[in-house]
């Protein structure tokens, strides 16, 4: 069996249409959306209709992502990244927003050998191998894992960042991030996993794409588009993304 994964897309229209089309190329069995699909600034509306496309063609399972909750929650002056929401609130369809938000924290295929989720299982807001600006230690990322079933893959998002770990029989694997990235290199990324019961290879894809396009789209129409710009030339940022 072939599964494509993919994940945080934060709006990045520019970068999923290259990944798309890479997947698509290696014709897999199952496709997966890890989640945080939209909140950024490189045609949102764009990437929540090509994704919408995708699930229509190709049956793609979806977990939601923290932003994914951000952008479920009504707005107050409190509220969290309020000036980013309320931009993306009117950019995108009505009701996508609560949408995205209801998605579960995580799903399963393969008769349970893969376990998909965007943070840890349980949360989306929670990293799974990251502790602070370190790896974490296998016993964390256990303890984070909580019960997997008779999954033999766990493969997640999040902190944006390439990982691949063996725990015993449990491979648990970091599939990088569509957009928004933290290592330096713009490219996009997604993960290919190939096998079946007990037995699988992880294959990490990188994929270019029209960057400054992406860049040039932020400057001109997004919230905060010259520092969405900045990320998107630079494949990175001095702050975390949330």
């Amino acid at each position: 069996m072939k599964i494509a994964v993919f994940g945080d897309v934060h709006g990045n229209r520019f970068a999923l249409e290259s990944v798309a089309q890479d997947i698509e190329r290696q014709a897999p069995d199952a496709w997966i959306n890890l989640g945080d699909q939209l909140f950024g600034g490189a045609d949102p509306a764009g990437a929540w209709q090509l994704q919408q496309e995708l699930k229509a063609r190709h049956g793609v399972l979806e977990v939601r992502g923290n932003t994914d909750e951000r952008l479920g929650q009504p707005l107050t002056e409190a509220t969290e990244k309020r000036e980013m929401l309320a931009w993306l609130h009117r950019v995108l369809p009505k009701g996508v927003g609560a949408s995205v938000a209801k998605l579960p924290t995580s799903v399963t295929l393969a008769d349970g050998a893969v376990l998909a989720a965007h943070g840890a299982p349980g949360s989306a807001w929670e990293y799974l191998l990251r502790d602070g600006k370190q790896w974490a230690s296998d016993a964390l990322v256990w303890e984070r894992l909580g019960n997997t079933g008779a999954a033999r893959v766990v493969i997640v998002g999040h902190s944006h960042l390439e990982h691949l770990r063996q725990l015993g029989p449990l491979t648990v694997v970091n599939a990088g991030a569509v957009s928004r990235q933290k290592d330096g290199s713009p490219l996009a990324r997604w993960v290919l996993l190939e096998g079946e019961g007990d037995a699988w290879t992880v294959t990490f894809r990188r994929v270019a794409y029209d960057v400054e396009a992406a860049a040039s789209w932020a400057e001109q129409h997004a919230c905060k588009g010259a520092k969405e710009a900045a990320q998107l030339r630079a494949g990175t940022s001095q702050k975390p993304v949330s």
